[in-house]
C-alpha cells in the first residue's frame, strides 16, 4: 500500500512510519518540524529513520536511506497539501499530526484550532477530492472529560470537554463522521490513552519525572497524586495503528476505537516504577489539580480486541525500563 503519515517527527509518527516501512509499505511522511517540543529531538527520529536533515526543504520531498520519504509541510497549507495528495494517490492516510498537550491549550488556544481544526479539515478535504478509501486519525482520551463511569467506552457521551484540546479532538470525530457519510470513505478515529516508550514526548510524565529524578530535582505531583492513568506502551499502540492502517474496510464507515493498555495505574505506583529502575528517590511538589486535568483514565479496547485482535502485552513495570534505558543512551546520563 502507500501510505502516508502525518507527524512523522513526532514521537507516535515516527514509530508508525517505521514498522508500516518495516512492513513493506510504501510510505510518505509529512511534519511541520514546528517548535512544540524539542526540534532537535524530532530530527534525531528524522535521522534515524534514515533522513538526512540537512536536505529538509520546505515542500519538497526526501528519500530515506532505508526506504520511505519525508516532506517538511504544514498541514494548514491547502495548496501544498494537495499537491502532495495529487501526485500521490494514497491507498490510506494515517493522520497522527496534531498539537497536543491539554495544559498548553490554556495558553495558546490558536495553535489548537490551527493544527487540530483547519488542519484537520484539510486532510479530509483531500482525502474526498483525491479518493482515499481510509482515512485513520488520532483522537484522545481526553475528549471522556471528568466522567465517572469506569471504563470508558466509545459509547459513553463526550459532550462536556474540560480543555480546549480535547474539543478539537471531539470536532475531529464529528467532521470525520460527516465527511465519510457525505463523500462515502471510510474513517477510523483512535482515542489515545497516555502513550508513553522511547523517543518519547519531552511535555509527558514520563520524560519529565525521569529528566528530575536522574537530576535530583523535584517533580510537580498534581491532586497530590491521587491520579491514575492508562499508561500504554509504544510498542502496543503501534502494533494497533498498522493492523488498523493495513486492512481498508469493506465499505465506507465511520468507527471509533478506544487503544489503550485497559488496565489504570497510580501515579504513585508510576513514580515508584521510575524510582525503582533510576535507583534514585524521586522529591515530591505536591500540588493541587490542574485546570484541564482528569483524575482517571481506563480505556475498555473490548471492540478493538474484536475487530483487529488488539492485545498489549507491555506492563509498566517492563515499559518504565525500557524508557529509562533509551533515556540513558540518548542523553548519555
Amino acid at each position: 500500500m502507500k501510505i502516508l503519515v502525518t507527524g512523522t517527527a513526532g514521537f507516535i509518527g515516527f514509530h508508525t512510519f517505521l514498522a508500516l516501512r518495516a512492513a513493506g509499505h510504501d510510505v510518505l511522511g509529512i511534519d511541520n518540524l514546528n517548535s512544540y517540543n524539542d526540534v532537535r529531538l524530532k530530527l534525531a527520529r528524522l535521522r534515524v529513520s534514515g533522513f538526512d536533515v540537512d536536505e529538509i526543504l520546505l515542500d519538497q520531498v526526501i528519500e530515506s536511506k532505508q526506504g520511505g520519504r519525508f516532506a517538511k509541510l504544514d498541514l494548514a497549507d491547502r495548496d501544498e497539501l494537495q499537491k502532495i495528495f495529487k501526485n500521490e494517490k494514497f491507498d490510506a492516510v494515517c493522520h497522527l499530526a496534531a498539537q497536543p498537550g491539554v495544559r498548553y491549550s490554556l495558553e495558546n488556544p490558536y495553535a489548537y484550532i490551527d493544527s487540530n481544526i483547519v488542519a484537520f479539515l484539510n486532510v479530509l478535504e483531500c482525502c474526498r477530492h483525491y479518493g482515499v478509501p481510509h482515512l485513520v486519525y488520532a483522537s484522545s482520551s481526553s475528549v471522556y472529560g471528568n466522567t465517572k463511569r469506569v471504563p470508558f467506552t466509545t459509547d459513553d457521551p463526550v459532550n462536556r470537554p474540560i480543555s480546549l484540546y480535547a474539543a478539537t479532538k471531539k470536532s475531529d470525530e464529528l467532521m470525520a463522521y460527516c465527511y465519510g457519510h457525505l463523500y462515502r470513505f471510510a474513517t477510523t478515529g483512535l482515542r489515545f490513552f497516555t502513550v508513553y516508550g522511547p523517543w518519547g514526548r519531552v511535555d509527558m510524565a514520563m520524560f519529565k519525572f525521569t529528566k528530575a529524578i536522574l537530576e535530583g530535582k523535584p517533580i510537580d505531583v498534581y491532586n497530590h497524586g491521587n491520579l491514575s492513568r492508562d499508561f500504554t506502551y509504544i510498542d502496543d499502540i503501534v502494533e494497533g495503528i498498522c493492523r488498523i492502517v493495513g486492512k481498508t474496510p469493506d465499505k465506507p464507515e465511520y468507527r471509533l476505537y478506544n487503544i489503550g493498555h485497559g488496565s489504570p495505574v497510580q501515579l504513585m505506583d508510576f513514580i515508584r516504577a521510575i524510582e525503582k529502575v533510576t535507583g534514585k528517590k524521586a522529591i515530591l511538589n505536591m500540588k493541587e489539580m490542574q485546570k484541564g486535568d482528569v483524575v482517571t483514565t481506563w480505556a475498555d479496547t473490548t471492540a478493538l480486541e474484536r475487530d483487529y485482535g488488539y492485545c498489549p502485552k507491555i506492563g509498566i513495570e517492563e515499559g518504565v525500563e525500557k524508557f529509562v534505558k533509551w533515556y540513558r543512551e540518548f542523553y548519555g546520563c
